[in-house]
């Protein structure tokens, strides 16, 4: 049986995906402490429920996705902290549960269901330098081999797969070589759509120094990626990089970037101005270039994303 492609089954009736905003800079303004190697992974032990609340808000600020709670949950990082591998593992499947009954909550209360589709959940899947916690995810600079990020992400992948999450958000990813092994992973699974977006340095590049545009061109092949794009990324990038995608691919592009500051990993610090028009004007002009999935990354909140969602369905 083939289960059809989530994102292309919203798109075929909306012009427009919106995204949530940042979850763990959000969890961080509610009062969580997420300096840590597990970042907002920490939280599934610690406040199940605050993380549930998050996804909560933004369903109701307009968001159609929620991406979970698993970008830095790892088997191997909670193993580091003193977790068995069934506890971890039970924590990675509770980031998709939170999610999923969020979503259902909402959309049990919500009005105006017409206006918008029936929100699905999105496993997020972190790049390996997320689990090395060094900063590493916007250099993609770790000596790594293809086979090695396929069995690093293998164990994860399946139980975010198996606890119900419609689709795999392969998020900022910032080497060419860890987008070919998340691919050639996706085989082994069947029925499973993911996106892949890109931590990017600049206008043209990713983090490693790779154009986005071979790596658009390389994952354009691949039935199971649904969209390709960038996050994390400044919001300065965004308008050129959309151009790069809709050179490369005929797939639907992902962007949600982040505030526009910038992130200093030794000093676990944000620094710089986030960006000066609204989210709401800047989103709405991505959309306008080329983008049909849209939302935030870090130091992004759900009041931006009611921007997009107030040009995008009224």
């Amino acid at each position: 049986m083939n289960i059809m492609n989530p994102i292309q089954n919203i798109l075929n009736n909306h012009k427009l995906i919106i995204l949530d905003g940042a979850l763990a800079t959000e969890l961080e303004k509610r009062g969580c402490n997420i300096n840590d190697s597990l970042w907002s992974a920490k939280i599934l032990k610690e406040n199940p429920d605050i993380i549930k609340k998050v996804h909560y808000d933004y369903f109701e600020a307009g968001a159609d996705c929620a991406i979970t709670a698993s970008y830095q949950a790892t088997i191997e990082g909670f193993n580091k902290i003193g977790l068995s591998s069934i506890e971890a593992r039970e924590l990675i499947k509770k980031s998709v549960k939170l999610a999923i009954e969020a979503r259902n909550d909402f959309w049990e209360k919500a009005t105006k269901k017409e206006e918008r589709p029936y929100p699905i959940v999105a496993a997020s899947v972190g790049p390996y330098g997320a689990y090395l916690a060094d900063g590493s995810e916007y250099r993609g600079d770790y000596n790594i081999t293809l086979e090695q990020l396929m069995d690093f992400h293998r164990e994860r992948m399946k139980i975010l797969i198996e606890a119900g999450a419609e689709v795999i958000a392969c998020e900022t990813i910032p080497s060419f070589i860890e987008a070919k092994a998340i691919v050639k992973l996706l085989d082994e699974f069947k029925n499973v759509y993911c996106w892949i977006s890109f931590s990017c340095k600049d206008n043209y590049n990713i983090s490693d120094g790779t154009l986005i545009l071979d790596c658009a061109k390389f994952l354009d092949n691949y039935d199971k990626v649904a969209a390709i794009g960038f996050n994390c990324t400044a919001p300065k990038y965004a308008l050129s990089l959309i151009s790069e995608l809709k050179r490369s691919t005929k797939k639907p592009i992902v962007v949600y970037p982040n505030s526009g500051e910038e992130y200093n990993a030794s000093l676990k610090k944000w620094n710089g101005h986030s960006m000066e028009e609204s989210y709401g004007c800047s989103s709405r002009l991505w959309y306008e270039n080329g983008a049909s999935l849209i939302g935030g990354c870090c130091r992004t909140t759900p009041e931006d994303i009611k921007q997009i969602y107030d040009w995008a369905r009224k």
